[in-house]
């Protein structure tokens, strides 16, 4: 007797995710950063330049990442990986994910997208620090550890 199919797929090894399917899971960061900017603004309103600073990040990260890519095709001059780092590090980071899936750039180093997810974690917390309580909550506490 044959083994049914769902025992043969049982038995398969786990695939790992392809790059397609860790793209797709790369812009649902940038929706929960939609979703939490929404959430904070209605709770916390938030100055215009807050959005400013993620959509003009976002925007120079995508380009350094174009040019990156267009300097690598040609074999000139590259944009250093720091230079991404920092853009990132600073509210680009939805730029530079949007960059890596449609441009297919800097997606299989890594060193360099361990980097990229740090410094997108880092800009999250800021981000929660900065633009919530908790700063104030924090430099409360502190003071009242100093006394």
């Amino acid at each position: 007797m044959a083994p049914r199919p769902a025992q043969t797929r049982a038995r398969e090894p786990l695939r790992a995710r392809t790059r397609r399917e860790r793209g797709a899971a790369s812009y649902l960061v940038i929706f929960a950063l939609l979703v939490g900017y929404a959430t904070v603004s209605v709770r916390w309103p938030l100055p215009p330049w807050v959005a400013a600073i993620y959509v003009v990040a976002s925007v120079a990260c995508f380009c350094a990442y174009a040019a990156d890519k267009r300097a690598a095709q040609a074999g000139r001059w590259r944009v250093s990986e720091n230079t991404l780092l920092f853009l990132s590090a600073i509210g680009g980071w939805p730029g530079a994910i949007v960059a890596q899936q449609t441009l297919r750039h800097k997606t299989k180093k890594a060193s360099f997208r361990f980097e990229f997810w740090v410094t997108v974690v880092v800009n999250v917390v800021a981000f929660i620090v900065f633009c919530t309580p908790v700063f104030a909550l924090l430099t409360r506490a502190l003071s009242h550890l100093a006394t």
